[in-house]
């Protein structure tokens, strides 16, 4: 199989691009990330230029859920052994704390809707049994099969960091340089 993945920042972005941005780059983009984090600069830049060539971003409910729930548990992490924050998760997230952080992610979620169209991962459609016996392999994450099939039947190319990725029949734009080898 033909290479399937370019580097992000040599990418010439036009507007009829249409992309499907994973979410692990909109972690980097809206996480909570040091100050300085090279692959947050990376894809803050390729966002930039993907809204000033007006390609077309989409998103799926399964990236949203993804972005909530790792940066919800990773907030979580972070304030382990502070005073008042449960070790359990689902006691934080019932907690004040949780409250002012849980805004935080929704304004997060609001800036990518923003300059997102909202996509189905055409679940109805899929071959579940095929993804499924493909995840029971256990070489793949399931919310990834999902992605790659939705970027196979809509066109998309797949904007993401995630190694995982590599080897799929999906065109692919990354920072990560185990893709691209």
């Amino acid at each position: 199989m033909a290479r399937n993945a370019e580097e992000i920042t040599r990418y010439g972005f036009q507007a009829t691009d249409e992309l499907l941005l994973d979410a692990n780059v909109w972690f980097f983009l809206y996480g909570p990330y040091p100050p300085g984090s090279q692959k947050a600069a990376v894809y803050s830049r390729a966002l930039a230029k993907i809204l000033v060539a007006k390609s077309r971003i989409y998103v799926d409910v399964l990236v949203i859920s993804e972005f909530v729930n790792r940066y919800a548990r990773l907030k979580h992490q972070l304030l382990q052994g502070r005073s008042g924050v449960s070790r359990e998760f689902k006691t934080f997230r019932q907690s004040s704390t949780f409250k002012a952080i849980a805004r935080d992610i929704a304004a997060d979620v609001r800036r990518i809707l923003a300059n997102s169209t909202r996509a189905e991962s055409g679940f109805a459609a899929l071959d579940i049994d095929s993804l499924v016996t493909e995840y029971g392999r256990g070489d793949s994450d399931f919310n990834d099969l999902v992605l790659t099939e939705l970027c196979k039947s809509r066109g998309f190319t797949l904007v993401t960091d995630d190694g995982d990725f590599k080897g799929k029949d999906i065109a692919i734009l990354t920072a990560n340089k185990r893709l691209l080898a």
